[in-house]
């Protein structure tokens, strides 16, 4: 899949960056797990790191296609042209909650994502919603499980309650492997647009590489869904 670079705008430098993940996951049976993340982002291939976050909450199955999440994480971006190079950008601690609905169309896995966020920035505190819709599609099996790999696209929305209200669009496609019931890995290309108002927008492009850890995910007797909570 390629992506178009479009525009050059403060906050960014040119070329391909690079997006880090690892989360984790562990779950306590078949309603309640508990979940960390943390991410490392870069404007230049494994140089110029520019972001850090970590964030962790709790979560609670409703049903086998249902399911929420409380959270709260820690935001941190700095100058793009070196490696945390203050002063910072942003600073930000946010809380959120968030609903997931899954559902199979035959072997595609869909899930439709729904969060709502409650932001504390320096400049002040702000609302913002988001939308992902994330679509799994296994190559050497029919459902997600050891030793199967898998195709994943999804496309994830912005919007404010107040003001602008179309703030971002983050659009990725890439390829996952299940290795066995603990670890995934998944690596791709994400495009992130962001919208600034009165005409100012910018593009940048990433190679974005997951590592995720899920202990006991065999207890909540839903199918295997991987995807970073990012």
């Amino acid at each position: 899949m390629a992506f178009l670079f479009i525009a050059k705008a403060k906050g960014q430098t040119p070329g391909l960056g690079t997006w880090s993940v690892v989360s984790s996951k562990y779950t306590f049976g078949i309603h309640w797990n508990v979940f960390f993340e943390t991410q490392l982002r870069s404007q230049s291939f494994y140089n110029n790191f520019h972001y850090h976050e970590y964030k962790g909450g709790v979560g609670y199955n409703f049903q086998k296609r249902i399911s929420a999440i409380l959270a709260m994480g820690h935001y941190v971006t700095y100058q793009p042209d070196g490696n945390f190079k203050s002063p910072q950008l942003g600073n930000e601690f946010r809380i959120w909650e968030q609903f997931v609905l899954n559902n199979n169309i035959n072997r595609l896995k869909i899930e439709h994502r729904y969060r709502i966020e409650q932001r504390f920035t320096k400049d002040g505190y702000r609302n913002r919603f988001r939308y992902r819709l994330n679509a799994l599609y296994p190559i050497n099996n029919v459902v997600i499980k050891e030793k199967t790999w898998y195709l994943s696209f999804n496309n994830e929305i912005f919007l404010n309650n107040n003001g602008m209200i179309f703030e971002q669009n983050r659009m990725y496609g890439g390829i996952g492997y299940q290795m066995n019931k603990q670890f995934t890995l998944q690596a791709g290309f994400m495009n992130r647009w962001d919208n600034f108002g009165q005409g100012k927008q910018q593009s940048k492009n990433f190679f974005q590489t997951v590592l995720l850890f899920s202990l006991n995910e065999f207890k909540s007797g839903r199918e295997l869904h991987p995807s970073s909570i990012d």
